[in-house]
């Protein structure tokens, strides 16, 4: 049966869910039905909420299994295949109570059985079924295809027969669910039926008119979306803005838990729960449109993209001139059509962290269709600027509104189109504002303001030394140097703000920024007509150099008591550092030569005692080979006299760098220059 409870209220929210609400009439005992989709299940046993609203009571709220359908079929005592259905089930429920209508008379009985007997019919022979029914203490046979109704007078035959019709029923659409209110009550009462669902996001998009000498008016559309199963008709829609925390838990299916096993004398026991421990600009205000600030120019390009770099084709022609006729000759302007035509009575309120635009008029939406609802028609404070980006666009600014949000309400983000003067101008992307919120909308590109910037970077003088363990520090500054150069070619005076990027550097010597963003700074000049404007932005950082006084010569001393980084004591002590090196270094040379020396007599030695071997028995030999042993010895004694020389040299060597150490080491000095 059609479900009595109608939707009458529907709230969508930003981060995917829909709340429903919806009510009807029920009488008595009365079931009221709902059918969802199988993917909502677990949203609706989440969320649910039913109430009885004149004094009765929901008992129970029922839902389809989630078990196949063959397994839940295999569950019922009976079974009706695809032909044959009738004479089937007779033949499965033997001994059920029946009330039999025959002609014009009627019979009670139990079903004894169903056979097919032949029947003459003419010159043919035609077997038909007959049922037999223990009427009494009688048997009675009826022809099956004579019987003009059939009833079933034991409850839980027909309980079953009702179960098996209503899940094969139900099979023929699998994703949808039947969701079943039990209530109790006398006569006609109100029942309340709420529930969330996962439905498609609603957004916002947003249209500007900006009218010369009057505030820019701002009107806000909702997109909202019914991809539900039913109608909306004539609903009480509200939307809402903000974030709430939602999620999905498995309440549909069946969970089963793993029990323990007890034996005897064995017992399972349960551990404690311990719960966790918990956790404790400088922007002026903004005016009025005047003849400075005045929206639209000859010279602009429509943004028409999100991209505020991307340069849209040109405007379309205008519909009229300044001054000129009114729209269709009514003697009305745009923004007074506007606003009589789209007339919006927003109801808002703040919900704790989250805020509600509440539709004053119902709303209908078809099933699979969606639907644009105005939600705000409002004036606001604002005023045409131009912003400057390097890595926007590096030739020109972006025509910008200059957007102070003083509507009261909480603007979520969404795309924006600018209207002046009936002609489409430009398209941006307005983020989440909230009340007194003030942003950039940059919607063009401002084609009479031509900009260059030039760069240079150098290294300050040092401004501290320090001499510690050895290391001598200096620290000086990495300055860098923007100069922008704006020309306004305009007829008229313009604002411009240069956004430069913040890369952890100190301004220096410039002016403060107008305001600071957090990857910018945001400096505000004012351009003339038909002149040019320069800024100079200077930045600094500290920068180092590191010195190692093991290596240093006579040279960079000299250079670092000339810059000043060492005064004349620390000099001195340098100086003779380097001549204590000076004389390492000597050692050195001298342990080299003397160890190439040393090597060269360990070869002469090895050719020697070749040459011994070689030589045979005779006089003339014996005479080589003395001469051979007489040359070894002198080398013998020369090696050991090289040995002391080298180990009074590493004694020296070692000497001297410890002392350079200790020297090096001891020296600590520091000056602010």
């Amino acid at each position: 049966m059609p479900s009595p409870l109608s939707i009458r209220r529907v709230v969508l929210y930003k981060h995917g869910v829909g709340y429903f609400e919806r009510r009807g009439k029920v009488t008595g005992s009365e079931t009221a039905h709902l059918d969802f989709k199988a993917r909502d299940m677990n949203d609706v046993l989440k969320s649910m909420t039913v109430l009885d609203l004149n004094g009765g009571s929901v008992s129970a709220v029922s839902y389809d299994s989630t078990k196949p359908l063959e397994q839940l079929l295999s569950e019922a005592t009976i079974r009706i295949p695809e032909h044959g259905s009738l004479t089937a089930l007779l033949g499965q429920v033997k001994g059920a109570r029946v009330r039999a209508r025959v002609g014009g008379a009627q019979v009670e009985g139990a079903i004894v059985g169903l056979e097919s007997l032949p029947v003459v019919q003419g010159e043919a022979s035609v077997v038909r079924p007959f049922l037999t029914l223990l009427v009494g203490a009688s048997l009675r046979t009826f022809d099956v295809l004579e019987l003009g109704e059939l009833e079933f007078l034991d409850e839980a035959v027909r309980k079953d027969l009702e179960f098996y019709l209503a899940t094969v029923m139900s099979s023929y659409k699998k994703d949808s669910k039947r969701l079943s209110i039990l209530t109790a009550g006398e006569g006609s009462r109100e029942l309340y039926v709420s529930y969330v669902l996962e439905s498609p996001v609603w957004k916002t998009s947003y249209r500007i008119l900006l009218d010369e000498g009057k505030p820019p008016l701002l009107q806000g559309w909702a997109m909202v979306d019914n991809t539900g199963d039913e109608d909306w008709v004539d609903v009480e829609l509200s939307l809402i803005a903000g974030l709430p925390v939602s999620f999905v838990h498995d309440l549909y299916n069946p969970r089963y838990l793993r029990r323990p096993i007890v034996e005897v004398r064995s017992e399972t026991g349960v551990a404690p729960v311990i719960p966790q421990e918990a956790h404790e600009s400088f922007a002026e205000p903004l005016m009025e449109t005047d003849d400075e600030g005045s929206f639209g120019s000859a010279d602009m390009a429509p943004s028409a993209s999100v991209m505020p770099a991307m340069a849209a084709p040109a405007p379309a022609p205008r519909m009229r001139a300044k001054g000129g006729p009114m729209i269709g000759g009514s003697g009305r302007g745009m923004r007074e059509t506007l606003e009589q035509s789209t007339a919006v009575t927003t109801l808002t309120k703040e919900v704790g962290d989250l805020f509600e635009y509440g539709v004053d008029r119902p709303v209908t939406v078809h099933r699979n269709q969606s639907a644009l609802v105005p939600i705000l028609q409002r004036p606001f404070e604002g005023r045409r600027v131009l912003l400057y980006n390097r890595a926007t666009r590096e030739k020109n600014p972006m025509a910008c509104i200059e957007f102070k949000n003083t509507t009261g309400l909480t603007l979520e983000g969404g795309p924006v189109t600018i209207t002046e003067e009936e002609t489409y101008v430009g398209e941006a992307m307005l983020d989440t504002l909230k009340p007194d919120d003030t942003r950039f909308v940059p919607y063009a590109v401002e084609l009479s303001c031509v900009v260059s910037v030039e760069e240079d970077q150098e290294e300050g003088p040092v401004f501290r030394a320090r001499l510690n363990r050895g290391t001598l520090v200096v620290e000086f500054f990495h300055q860098r140097r923007t100069k922008i150069l704006a020309r306004n070619k305009a007829k008229r005076p313009q604002v411009l703000f240069v956004e430069h990027p913040r890369t952890g550097w100190e301004l220096k010597d410039t002016a403060a920024p107008a305001e600071t963003t957090d990857g910018f700074w945001r400096f505000k000049r004012e351009l003339a007509p038909g002149t040019s404007d320069t800024l100079v932005i200077t930045e600094r950082t500290r920068g180092h150099r590191q010195y190692y006084l093991g290596n240093l010569g006579l040279e960079e001393v000299t250079f670092f008591l000339d810059s000043r980084f060492i005064d004349p004591r620390v000099a001195q002590a340098l100086r003779d550092v380097v001549a204590m090196r000076e004389k390492q270094s000597s050692v050195t040379r001298e342990l080299q030569r003397l160890n190439e020396e040393r090597a060269q007599l360990f070869k002469d030695q090895e050719r020697i005692r070749s040459n011994i071997d070689s030589l045979k028995s005779g006089a003339s030999q014996r005479e080589l080979v003395e001469r051979f042993v007489t040359k070894l010895n002198a080398q013998e004694d020369r090696l050991e006299s090289i040995g002391r020389e080298l180990e009074r040299l590493e004694e020296e060597r070692t000497r001297l760098q410890a002392e350079t150490n200790q020297r090096i080491e001891s020296l600590s000095y520091e000056a602010d220059l």
